[in-house]
């Protein structure tokens, strides 16, 4: 019996290495804005929104999803060529609920002008980037 439980032990081991992220690579060299640091890289791959919280804080040292104004700054920051790398053209979570299925998060890819931010609520099981970001 307990060369049974072996395998799946061993299975479920592998599975879990398989999913983990360098968080030096997401981090980078953090970019300061006001009181906040901002991750310098995306994670390199979309995640639902409870993915998303869960991955920003295995980043540990508090970092986290931004709520909608941060990401915002995020977004107007990177457009007037400011101090963040690059973003994807396309969509990015934020840490703010509207409600118990939806989430604010950012569309790059409908951004009109600096002053829209490209924000709408999004359902929590969409796959969407992530900047992570955290106090200081």
């Amino acid at each position: 019996m307990k060369k049974l439980l072996i395998f799946p032990m061993l299975f479920a081991c592998y599975m879990g290495m398989g999913q983990a992220i360098d968080s030096a690579s997401i981090i980078g060299k953090p970019i300061k804005i006001g009181n906040l640091l901002f991750a310098q890289n995306d994670f390199p791959y979309k995640l639902n929104w409870e993915d998303a919280k869960k991955s920003c804080r295995a980043l540990g040292n508090d970092w986290r999803l931004p709520n909608e104004d941060e990401l915002n700054t995020l977004y107007i920051t990177n457009k007037n060529r400011g101090k963040i790398g690059g973003f994807a053209n396309e969509y990015y979570w934020s840490g703010t609920e509207s409600d118990k299925k939806s989430v604010w998060g950012l569309s790059l890819a409908s951004v009109r002008n600096l002053n829209d931010g490209g924000s709408d609520m999004y359902n929590k099981n969409d796959t969407f980037y992530v900047r992570a970001v955290r106090a200081f």
